[in-house]
């Protein structure tokens, strides 16, 4: 299943080309980071395009969208397109190495979620330490971190898209302001889980602001 968004812009800000591609599993809240950056992008003055592609229907299966903003014509990302990769679980960021160039951003959760050929044993999970080092060889810069762990810290272990979204707004690689990003979410959260992914973009921000989480070539 996939879906298209494209919106007129509310000012004419200059066009900025930019591709953002995000992967992880299911439950992992992917699809509505994409969302929320598009509603941001939006919001800034940008014409963004979103498309969702949903793996399998429950929690585990693979989901992939993409957001891009300026000039472009269509929502896709082609290999060796992607201006930046959120990647919300380690093997899945790996996987989207095909997608990067050598200027790209990576951001990446160290945290593991064990696909099915692995959780029966059919199959083993590859070394993160090993993944992100052929990573960092390949791409611009490397951010990663233990997404989960600060989900968990901020009372939503739910919450890891908050977590990524925020050190994303925290890079000088995005076109759009933490506070366009947190006006969304602030709109787009039920007031109970509010407060909890407010502290989950900000515990993710400083995570992005910590030099010991990144890897640059």
């Amino acid at each position: 299943m996939a879906s298209t968004e494209n919106r007129k812009p509310k000012t004419e800000n200059p066009p900025k080309n930019l591709r953002i591609f995000l992967t992880g599993v299911g439950g992992q809240g992917t699809l509505l980071a994409s969302r929320l950056l598009g509603e941001a992008a939006l919001a800034a003055g940008y014409n963004p395009m979103v498309s969702e592609t949903h793996g399998m229907a429950q929690r585990g299966g693979i989901v992939v969208s993409t957001v891009v903003l300026g000039d472009l014509q269509s929502p896709l990302i082609s290999p060796g397109e992607a201006d930046i990769v959120l990647g919300f679980e380690a093997l899945e960021a790996f996987r989207a190495l095909d997608r990067c160039h050598a200027r790209s951003l990576v951001i990446a959760n160290t945290a593991t979620l064990a696909p099915y050929p692995v959780a029966i044993g059919q199959a083993r999970y590859p070394s993160v330490a090993q993944m992100f080092h052929r990573l960092a060889e390949q791409v611009g810069a490397l951010l990663a971190f233990d997404a989960d762990a600060l989900a968990h810290r901020s009372g939503s272990p739910l919450a890891v898209n908050m977590v990524i979204l925020g050190a994303l707004a925290a890079t000088e690689y995005l076109p759009i302001s933490a506070q366009d990003i947190l006006s969304v979410i602030r709109t787009r959260t039920k007031e109970k889980f509010l407060a909890s992914n407010l502290q989950a973009f900000e515990l993710g921000a400083a995570a992005a602001r910590d030099p010991r989480n990144w890897q640059r070539r």
